[in-house]
């Protein structure tokens, strides 16, 4: 049965995050995506220049009128911008429970730009880590919900990812998907942790400047793959493996002159990858 997977983020108009990243990467790995908008930005890849919030209760009646409607096997959650819309969107996934929910926690973009409230942190950290089967931070958003510095090595990212996990359910199937970008060198490893197995995912820098959505690209691979896995480590070395390749094929893409997008189709438009390996993994994810 092809899994229907639901993305609740912004949306990027250049499409390299958000939603359209989102639907993209669900679409390229076999599932039928959907979006419920959390909020709009005027935004390409050098900077955001501006964001729209959607108000709270229409995100609240997407949520519903779908839910109403339609099986929804798995959903992801991304940029949700304030702390009313982040709090709505618990209390309705909260309601209907999901199987699957990957929580993304956005609070910078690529450019630097801040796209979540400060004050929404407690409502992501109270709200949504206990209803996560599984969150992605990178090292800074790991930071902010731990109210600490980022780990800047791999014995603290380690110490990091148990602490992590204590802020989720305490049901064993319950997960951290910590992604090591921003350590130093070109050997960057990711961690896995459910509170007992911590699993180290290795991979290698990737040279290039097309990284914008690289994060979004995880977390929605992780949704669609997640309904049809046998187990979350399962669903993780998959996603990590969709992007690495799309990251070593994104320099085929021409999209701007910042951070451009990974190539989510990489294995549909096999005539347009890039020379690079498809080992590795990317600076900041």
């Amino acid at each position: 049965m092809i899994p229907n997977t639901l993305t609740i983020a912004g949306v990027d108009p250049s499409g390299g995050a958000g939603v359209l990243a989102d639907v993209k990467a669900m679409s390229a790995l076999g599932a039928y995506g959907m979006a419920v908008i959390a909020a709009l930005t005027a935004q390409n890849t050098q900077a955001v220049t501006g964001i729209s919030p959607v108000p709270a209760d229409f995100v609240a009646a997407q949520i519903d009128t779908l839910f109403a409607d339609v099986r929804v096997d798995a959903v992801k959650i991304g940029m949700l911008g304030q702390e009313s819309v982040t709090l709505a969107v618990a209390d309705r996934l909260a309601h209907w429970r999901p199987a699957h929910i990957v929580l993304d926690p956005v609070m910078v973009a690529k450019s630097g730009d801040h796209l979540l409230e400060k004050r929404a942190v407690s409502a992501l950290r109270e709200g949504l880590l206990p209803l996560a089967e599984i969150i992605t931070p990178n090292l800074p958003e790991a930071g902010v919900l731990l109210g600490s510095t980022p780990a800047d090595n791999l014995k603290d990212m380690r110490r990091m990812a148990e602490r992590l996990r204590r802020l989720l359910s305490d049901d064993e199937d319950r997960w951290v998907f910590l992604k090591g970008g921003h350590l130093p060198g070109n050997d960057t490893i990711d961690i896995l942790h459910n509170g007992d197995r911590l699993i180290e995912i290795p991979g290698r820098r990737i040279e290039t400047r097309n990284t914008h959505g690289t994060g979004c690209t995880l977390s929605a691979a992780l949704a669609a793959l997640l309904p049809r896995a046998a187990d979350v480590p399962e669903a993780a070395h998959r996603a990590k493996d969709y992007l690495v390749r799309a990251i070593a094929s994104a320099d085929a893409l021409s999209v701007g002159s910042g951070h451009g997008p990974v190539q989510h189709f990489h294995a549909w438009w096999p005539h347009e990858r890039a020379g690079h390996s498809a080992r590795g993994t990317v600076p900041g994810l």
